[in-house]
């Protein structure tokens, strides 16, 4: 059971992976309308959001009980991964998605939210390497 902050950051990342380059993208393509898939990609992220934050803070609880010893690269903490990742997910959800229901500068916002999507994704994915890295050196 000590592996789970590695399953944790899995499914962040897999979660992300699949619902932003997966699913969406099939919303746009199958439902009748752009609005429709819209309404339903709006409340997916929402869902998405809520679990980024629930396993944020499991894996930010995991890193403090480890000390903080989970690293990056280059001796980054994965700490400030999580946090940006964290936060990112709730600029989307608070600031981005409500412009973009309310069909405001659709453009822009919908620029500046998958940036922080792929922000989100990137960071979940070092997140990812940097438990998935002890558990690598373990077997060496």
């Amino acid at each position: 059971m000590r592996n789970w902050p590695l399953w944790t950051a899995a499914l962040w990342w897999g979660s992300l992976s699949t619902l932003g380059f997966g699913v969406v993208p099939l919303l746009f393509v199958h439902l009748p309308s752009a609005a429709v898939a819209g309404t339903m990609a709006a409340h997916l992220f929402e869902a998405q959001t809520v679990l980024s934050l629930a396993l944020g803070l499991a894996l930010l609880l995991a890193a403090v009980a480890r000390r903080g010893d989970v690293l990056l690269p280059r001796g980054a903490s994965v700490l400030w991964f999580v946090a940006a990742a964290m936060a990112l997910a709730l600029a989307s959800q608070w600031v981005v998605a409500p412009r973009i229901l309310a069909r405001e500068d659709l453009r822009l916002w919908h620029a500046l939210g998958s940036a922080m999507y792929v922000g989100q994704w990137l960071c979940a994915g070092l997140i990812f390497r940097a438990w998935l890295k002890p558990r690598e050196q373990a077997q060496v």
